[in-house]
This record gives C-alpha cells, structure tokens and sequence, in this order.
C-alpha cells in the first residue's frame, strides 16, 4: 500500500485570474493532491480548502458530510454557533474523502474504498505548507477591501481568526489588512 500524501499548489489567483485583486476575498488556483496511488489536478477555492484541512488537524471529515475538502468555490461563509469558527458554503462541485485520527496517524479513505495511513506529523507538514503558501499569497497582494457589510466584514474577520488559531497563531488577525 502506498501511504503518499501531497498537496501542492501549481498557480494561484483571484476569481478574475488576476494576480492581485483587493476586492476578492476568496483566493483560488491549481491544486495537485496525491494520496497513496490516486492523483487529482483541481481548480479551486483554495482559501476555503486550507481553513478546511487545517480543521482537520484537529477534527475528523467524513465524505459529503460538508465541504469538500478541495472545494470548486466558496459562494459565501456563515459564523458557527460557537462564534469561533466558520462554515463555508459553495456547490457540490469538488474532491472529498474521508480524514480520520487514529492514534499519531490520520487515516484517508477515498470515495472508492481505498485507505491511506499517514503519521500525523507528515498529515500537519503538508498542510502547513499549502496553507502558508495560501497566506503568503495574500500578504504579497495588496490589502483587501473589507465589506461594507458589518455582518460580512465581522465573518470574513472569523474566517482569519480561526485560521491562524488553528495554525498557531493566537491572536494574530493581520493577514493582508
């Protein structure tokens, strides 16, 4: 059994395939992903993809249980109940599998049956990777243009907070302001 895990990111861009828009808060681009001997090529909402993996570092995912875990697009975001976290809403386009923790390992099951096991160290590498590529996208374009919307505004603001709390980054809500 294959147990190769790996997400790369060939391009990233804003909706309009532009480098840099201040306006679009949602970046997207080319995503690779690899897992054991299956390898998937994907246009995608990439920002909502990262908060979604980083959520898995501390949470399992079932398949079509929510969003994808490479979603096609992330149409709006919703503040959960918590007040701590966001759900992002898009169409039933995308990649998904399963993410399980199982002691240090995390175990991937895809649509067809197939299981991969990781260690949890390898799992949190490649995730940091992508989601600090995502990120360091962000800081390099020019600052966005926060909604006029308070309710918009105050979730797109959650979205941040979440991400890097689950980074590891308390506190931090800096990104790209």
């Amino acid at each position: 059994m294959n147990s190769e895990f790996i997400l790369k990111i060939k391009s990233l861009h804003w909706i309009n395939d532009n480098e840099d828009d201040p306006e679009d808060l949602c970046c997207h681009g080319e995503v690779e992903v690899t897992i054991g001997n299956h390898f998937w090529e994907y246009s995608a909402n990439v920002s909502a993809s990262a908060l979604y993996f980083l959520k898995t570092l501390s949470e399992n995912h079932i398949i079509y249980e929510d969003n994808q875990m490479i979603p096609c697009c992330g149409h709006f975001m919703l503040p959960n109940e918590d007040g701590k976290t966001v759900t992002i809403c898009g169409c039933t386009q995308g990649i998904d599998w399963t993410v399980l923790h199982e002691d240090n390992a995390v175990k991937m099951v895809l649509e067809d049956e197939t299981e991969v096991i990781i260690p949890f160290e390898k799992y949190r590498e490649q995730v940091f990777a992508y989601v600090d590529e995502i990120e360091a996208f962000y800081n390099s374009c020019e600052p966005k243009k926060m909604p006029k919307d308070e309710w918009e505004k105050d979730t797109y603001l959650l979205f941040w907070q979440e991400w890097h709390r689950r980074r590891g980054e308390k506190g931090r809500t800096d990104t790209f302001l």
